[in-house]
């Protein structure tokens, strides 16, 4: 019988003493031990420190710091008292303009490596508050019989155990500041052990909090959360199953969510578990760069490729002649057409269509349009960009949560397609964390 392989590594127990050489793409301090790379958190380049390995593999390990032998000009004490255990932030240690200036270092580096494309002029950095921003999580929830409590939050720095949390400086005080009170709430009911997750939405004038339930809650538990909800000023549904299962407490009115764009007089309306960004002041502003980037007028004819509710796409068509939005989640599409009714829009229309396969025989791809709106996930819109050859836009602005995703694509862009990059920016979505919402705008050559 063949004997089964250990693949643990024994990890060093002694501090190990190095100085950081750079950043790695996600905000980890970079060294180098006996030629293995090795990422750090909490450290910036220039500081020497002493670190403790936490895991290692055959090309790389990881670490954490146990004493800072000096001290780089951009670092300062974090506000939160859990930073360092809970996963939520990594960038709390570092100074908030430093924070925009490392992104924007990784944007510029990703767009020379990866794409081979070099940009040329860069947009101001938007930027917004730093703290109390958040407005959309998926909080974690744990009765921890240990200690006697329900947890509720972020999960650990790279564990899959909830971190202990009394408070969030990062989410809505509505929220950030209840978290205590919501675990002591939940521990008091009977099904305390089979709740999972709450899903957090926050509107401009109202704060909806599902929570996952594996089990119906009694009607003693409906009547705590009721009360708990009362003198919060909150509203807390019931999930059972998936996103469309959410509804309020038995007896409870339906909570409307909305947010809204003062600029172009616009209000959304959305469900709690629908995508809507998760900073609201940097929203306002990215969509006005967009408006302003693509210069609109009442003969565009514009594509919004991943539209969602409509985040661009209503805004766009307060400007342009017409505007076509494409979005793969049928129930999403069918919100963004409740939201062009809701304000009065007419010169829209919504169509469903996964955007990661071939889509050049559908009607609205056989079409023109002077104007492209690319707003795709973390993968990228490596696939739909085959069909810019037949639409021959004459601008393109691509919105993106992966600098690296956006930077392949701008190589396709630029070097297949034929299309100049004219500037690109950062946007401060998630400050205090390593995460990179970037916009680049492109012209036809």
């Amino acid at each position: 019988m063949a004997r089964t392989r250990n693949k643990t590594r024994k990890l060093p127990d002694q501090p190990v003493t190095v100085t950081i050489e750079s950043l790695a793409h996600d905000g980890r301090g970079v060294a180098h031990v006996d030629g293995k790379v090795i990422f750090i958190d909490e450290a910036l380049p220039g500081e020497a420190v002493e670190f403790i390995y936490t895991d290692s593999r055959k090309d790389y390990a990881e670490g954490k710091v146990v004493t800072l032998l000096s001290r780089a000009a951009d670092r300062v004490e974090p506000l939160c008292a859990h930073y360092g255990t809970c996963g939520g932030c990594s960038f709390q240690h570092v100074e908030s303009a430093a924070q925009i200036r490392i992104k924007q270092d990784l944007l510029l580096e990703q767009f020379k490596r990866i794409g081979k494309v070099t940009i040329p002029e860069l947009w101001e950095p938007l930027q917004g508050p730093h703290w109390g921003y958040r407005r959309k999580a998926r909080m974690g929830v744990k009765y921890v019989a240990k200690k006697g409590r329900v947890l509720v939050g972020f999960r650990e720095r790279r564990h899959q155990y909830l971190a202990e949390l009394d408070s969030c400086v990062v989410m809505h005080p509505l929220v950030g500041t209840r978290l205590l009170a919501l675990g002591e709430m939940i521990a008091g009911l009977s099904i305390r052990e089979h709740i999972p997750q709450i899903e957090v939405a926050i509107g401009d004038d109202s704060c909806v909090l599902a929570v996952r339930v594996l089990t119906p809650p009694s009607a003693e538990d409906i009547e705590k959360m009721r009360r708990f909800a009362h003198a919060e000023g909150i509203s807390l549904c019931l999930q059972s199953k998936g996103p469309d299962t959410i509804t309020p407490l038995p007896g409870e009115p339906e909570i409307p969510l909305s947010y809204r764009l003062p600029d172009q007089g616009l209000e959304f309306l959305f469900r709690p578990a629908m995508f809507t960004q998760v900073n609201y002041d940097i929203n306002r502003q990215m969509i006005n760069c967009v408006l302003a980037a693509l210069d609109l007028n009442a003969n565009d004819q514009v594509l919004d490729l991943f539209c969602g509710l409509g985040n661009f796409t209503l805004p766009m068509a307060t400007l342009a002649g017409h505007v076509v939005g494409i979005e793969g989640d049928q129930p999403l599409v069918n919100h963004a057409k409740a939201n062009a009714a809701h304000n009065g829009i007419a010169n829209v229309e919504f169509y469903a269509a996964d955007l990661s396969k071939d889509v050049s025989d559908q009607p609205w791809a056989m079409r023109k349009y002077n104007k492209i709106l690319l707003d795709p996930s973390r993968a990228g819109a490596s696939e739909v960009l085959p069909n810019i050859a037949r639409w021959q836009p004459e601008q393109i602005v691509y919105v993106s949560c992966n600098p690296s995703t956006l930077a392949r694509d701008a190589g396709i862009l630029v070097n297949e397609l034929g299309y100049r990059l004219i500037r690109a920016g950062v946007m401060d979505m998630f400050p205090q964390t390593g995460h990179v919402e970037s916009m680049a705008l492109f012209k036809k050559a």
